[in-house]
């Protein structure tokens, strides 16, 4: 009875793992050979990643804009292999002369980064060895054995962009956002070795999971805002300021840390020197980013994100008080964390502070936002919740933003239409859903899983709102508390570690117990377009059967709205699942109790490559 029934439980296993097949590049493939991943979706038994130690010691001149660091880096191959190289990041040299990007630059373009001085393992070493190709530079003759450490100093300098903003920069006289200010070891996984794809300015980023401790220096009175804990607030902050600091994160109301009225009376920070030394750490986070000012407002509160432990996230507003839209920022925020945190994903969210600073972009950091004020509050709260939610991916899932846009922007994307209703519910966020009807079938229309790096014109619709609508689809088949199991299966698997497509698609697979393969192969893989149809009405009495025919090859979910003569309608949903089967049309009966004038398809958020067919007027 054990051998028939282990004979069972293995030709099921087979049958299963053939359901599972998605198409698989060989580099793919080879993980699973490698057993560093595997087609349950789970990390496999050979899984690895490496880390770092970045001991980070910056003095920035906000006058100047000069940035002089010196970081210390404890590097540790956790890989099978021998390491003969390694590779670094220098991505302030995307201001470099001569080096490629996607954006015009003109007073900004400088030396790049510059290495003053280099030592690795404790012995100077002559910084000419360092290759440097734009954002990239490697150092050769390194040997790096399984399990060994290298330690590297850096001491460096540059000059912070100012006119040509892009993710970093200074803002205006007196504040800065700044990120990518540090030269950092590129990542090695299992699927390319090292990740040496140049920062163009359009691709995002990939990092390891490190820990920072970071210092840095400011003219005395500049407030500093940073991924980490502050660890010295009571040194750099008055009694009065610091005292706020911590009301705020016990307390659920929002509190003015900083109002207009203490930056006229000033004394915000202890300025009995001309500078201040801002401490800050942080744990198994992919990157570190700063900000600074001498002349903004600071608002915050905090929330309790996990109800068993009770832990809290502070969540912070920093902006110059011109900007009206950012007086609202610092609740929106916090409902963001919360909805986050209680409805979806209805993950506790994994940081104690997240804080949304006014500059000039829409970008995203760990712990950290860099969001430029708009005029249109309905703006503003999708471009908080936006940026706030990609806490959860990229952050918290280490995914490959330089490869797979859509690992983490098709999420912050639903996380925007689903959110930004919660916080004011006559928002109907359709962000890039029109993008994706009118782009649907163009040459530039290709599959979601085309590599980031391989797009242009097709980058949008591929990164931002295609993946939301699987991701969408998906939720709205399995409904919420499946999609939940399965999506909380893949959180948890992952977090923390280097995801990957294959590895999303079969743990979501996995978690829900259902072969979702025959949706992501059509929704993400294939090429194809929405387009649905009414393509007949039949009438018997009361009764009405309208035919819904898949003129596309893209499953999209059926929403019928039948318009009354009386002015009143009513709407029929049906999910994805009438696809499942490959069936090429459905039938939507009704009973209708009065007369119907016409029957229309559609939803905000399924795209209709063309329209003219989804209208059905009735003949009276």
């Amino acid at each position: 009875m054990r051998f028939i029934l282990f004979i069972a439980v293995f030709l099921l296993s087979i049958a299963v793992t053939a359901q599972r097949l998605l198409p698989t590049p060989r580099n793919i493939q080879a993980t699973y050979d490698k057993g560093t991943r595997s087609i349950t979706g789970m990390p496999g038994k050979n899984y690895w990643q490496n880390t770092a130690d970045y001991d980070l010691k910056i003095n920035f001149d906000p006058a100047s804009r000069l940035l002089t660091g010196i970081v210390d880096i404890s590097y540790t191959n956790n890989s099978p292999d021998t390491l003969n190289q390694v590779w670094f990041k220098f991505y302030p040299n995307i201001y470099k002369r001569n080096s490629p990007r996607e954006f015009k630059v003109a007073e900004d373009l400088s030396d790049g980064l510059m290495v003053d001085s280099l030592w690795i393992n404790n012995r100077m070493t002559n910084t000419s060895i360092i290759n440097i190709d734009a954002t990239n530079a490697n150092i050769r003759r390194q040997t790096l054995m399984p399990g060994q450490k290298i330690q590297f100093r850096l001491a460096y300098h540059y000059i912070l962009n100012k006119g040509s903003h892009n993710r970093t920069g200074e803002i205006e006289p007196g504040a800065a956002f700044i990120a990518y200010f540090f030269p950092r070891i590129a990542v090695y996984d299992d699927i390319d070795g090292w990740n040496t794809y140049p920062y163009t300015g359009t691709q995002e980023f990939y990092n390891d999971f490190c820990h920072f401790s970071a210092a840095i220096t400011v003219p005395a009175d500049f407030i500093v805002w940073a991924t980490g804990d502050l660890k010295n607030g009571s040194e750099v902050l008055s009694p009065l300021y610091y005292q706020r600091l911590q009301q705020a994160e016990k307390n659920d109301a929002i509190i003015s840390i900083i109002d207009t009225s203490d930056l006229r009376k000033g004394n915000i920070t202890l300025t009995n020197k001309p500078h201040n030394t801002w401490h800050f750490d942080a744990d198994d986070v992919t990157d570190f980013a700063f900000a600074t000012s001498d002349h903004y407002i600071w608002q915050s509160s905090s929330i309790v994100v996990d109800p068993k432990t009770k832990r809290r996230t502070r969540v912070d507003a920093a902006f110059n008080p011109g900007h009206h839209d950012y007086f609202y920022v610092a609740g929106d925020a916090r409902k963001t964390v919360e909805a986050m945190s209680y409805t979806f994903p209805a993950w506790p969210f994994p940081y104690p502070h997240i804080t949304v600073f006014d500059g000039l972009d829409q970008m995203e950091y760990p712990m950290m936002v860099n969001d430029n004020p708009v005029l249109d509050r309905t703006q503003s709260i999708t471009l908080t919740d936006h940026e706030v939610f990609h806490t959860m991916f990229p952050f918290y899932m280490g995914t490959n933003e330089t490869k797979y846009a859509w690992m983490d922007e098709g999420w912050a994307t639903l996380g925007e239409w689903l959110i930004s209703p919660m916080i004011d519910s006559a928002i109907i966020d359709e962000y890039g859903v029109g993008s994706v009807a009118f782009n649907a079938g163009n040459e530039t229309d290709l599959p979601v899983i085309t590599l980031s790096t391989e797009m242009n014109k097709g980058y949008f619709t591929n990164a931002y709102p295609k993946p939301a609508m699987g991701y969408l689809y998906i939720k709205d088949m399995l409904g919420d508390v499946l999609f939940t199991k399965a999506l909380h299966h893949y959180i948890d698997q992952w977090r923390g570690k280097h995801p990957m497509p294959n590895d999303f698609f079969y743990s979501m697979n996995e978690g829900s117990g259902k072969n979702l393969n025959w949706f992501w192969k059509k929704w993400f893989f294939d090429s194809g377009i929405p387009d649905l149809a009414i393509t007949s009405v039949k009438k018997a009495g009361n009764s009405i059967t309208a035919i819904i025919t898949a003129k596309g090859s893209k499953p999209v979910p059926v929403d019928l709205t039948i318009y009354y003569k009386d002015g009143s309608i009513l709407k029929i949903h049906r999910s994805i699942a009438v696809w499942e089967k490959g069936d090429s049309s459905t039938n939507i009966l009704f009973t209708a109790t009065k007369p119907v004038i016409k029957l229309v398809l559609g939803n905000p958020h399924t795209p209709d490559s063309n329209e003219e067919n989804n209208v059905w007027e009735m003949k009276q």
